[in-house]
């Protein structure tokens, strides 16, 4: 995820945080835009990408 984040938009700050639970968070500027926890499911190929671009 974080290699097509870098491909898709090359000037984002990627962050990986260690969690457990199989918790999946995304945010942009402290806003959440995906999480596996609460829509209990994983993103979609390029769901994320379209979600953050979205946010902008």
């Amino acid at each position: 995820m974080a290699a097509e984040l870098k491909r898709s938009i090359p000037e984002a700050e990627v962050r990986l945080i260690q969690s457990s639970g199989g918790v999946f968070e995304v945010t942009v500027e402290g806003n959440l835009v995906f999480s596996k926890k609460a829509l209990r499911r994983h993103a979609d190929p390029g769901e994320v990408i379209a979600l953050i671009l979205g946010a902008r």
